[in-house]
């Protein structure tokens, strides 16, 4: 992408004309390459005359020209009249965009300036493709599956929260172990000493539940997923249950304390005898997607499998 002014003359419309598309920018700010990334993808943007819109705390550490719209409060009604949320950064970053997806409805699209980066859909060479697709609107959107996630003490719900990849339960002391007991669709499956359990989606299938051992799950296929961390038992396999399945993690009363993070990102204290309600998310988070490339591929590329020697099916 040919770098271009960032003087407001040079990107601003001619006078008198309206931006009738805008695009939200979220960029890990903190990284080198996601403030350059961002510099061309908002130069790129208003080239081709949209609207570009970010947080006035990210504008502060970006080289942003004047015609670059600002907003203070980080709430999804910032998202008015975006037709798209670009997220430039790693998983984190991407989690955070997610947010803002959910609650406004709007679109993401993420490029992957971290490490794995399954959420994202683009990598920090495909800047130029980036804005040309979006442009363009040459994207296709797909929701995935959200879980809702519900917190009961002494049998009132004392916190309401969500996951696009998981909610996971852990202990909080490294020298004790979390006794739990395991419930599916209001029947207990199995009680033990553990780290900690994950529930995730299939999305969130090749994220925390991976790294616990649970099984990669397609995008496509409806299911949710119950995965011990470090358990103490002989059977504490990974469970694939129903989409319209509720699970449950009940922290045994004489037991230390756990506490519930949600993609990492959001954190609640549970008291000895909580219960943790995991169920199907009535708001999916809406991703764009460049590729029609199979999640095969996909698994395969970000993982570098080996898969020299395979001959393909015969014609």
């Amino acid at each position: 992408m040919t770098a271009a002014s960032t003087s407001p003359a040079a990107d601003a419309p001619a006078v008198g004309a309206v931006r009738e598309r805008t695009v939200f920018l979220l960029a890990h700010t903190g990284r080198a390459a996601a403030v350059r990334s961002a510099e061309l993808v908002v130069q790129g943007l208003l080239k081709s005359g949209l609207g570009v819109r970010v947080l006035e705390a990210e504008a502060c550490d970006l080289p942003l020209p004047a015609t670059v719209e600002r907003v203070h409060e980080a709430t999804p009604d910032v998202l008015d009249g975006c037709e798209l949320i670009v997220v430039l950064g790693g998983d984190g970053t991407l989690l955070r965009g997610a947010e803002f997806a959910r609650a406004s409805g709007v679109p993401m699209l993420g490029v992957n300036l971290g490490r794995v980066g399954f959420l994202a859909e683009a990598e920090r060479d495909d800047l130029d493709k980036v804005v040309d697709r979006v442009v363009t609107r040459d994207y296709e959107v797909e929701e995935r599956m959200t879980l809702d996630v519900l917190v009961r003490n002494n049998g009132s719900v004392v916190h309401a929260d969500w996951a696009l990849n998981e909610a996971a339960v852990q202990k909080v002391s490294p020298e004790r172990m979390l006794e739990v007991v395991l419930e599916i669709d209001g029947r207990p499956v199995s009680g033990f000493g553990c780290d900690g359990i994950v529930c995730a989606t299939p999305t969130g299938s090749t994220a925390y539940a991976f790294s616990a051992g649970g099984p990669v799950v397609w995008p496509e296929v409806e299911a949710l997923l119950m995965v011990p961390i470090s358990a103490h038992a002989l059977f504490a396999k990974p469970l694939v249950t129903s989409p319209s399945s509720v699970l449950a993690v009940e922290v045994q009363p004489h037991a230390p304390h756990g506490v519930l993070w949600c993609d990492g990102r959001r954190t609640v204290e549970l008291p000895a005898g909580a219960r943790v309600e995991v169920r199907r998310g009535a708001v999916p988070v809406r991703l764009a997607r460049l590729h029609h490339a199979s999640f095969t591929d996909r698994l395969v590329a970000k993982f570098a499998l080996p898969v020299s020697g395979w001959r393909g099916a015969p014609h």
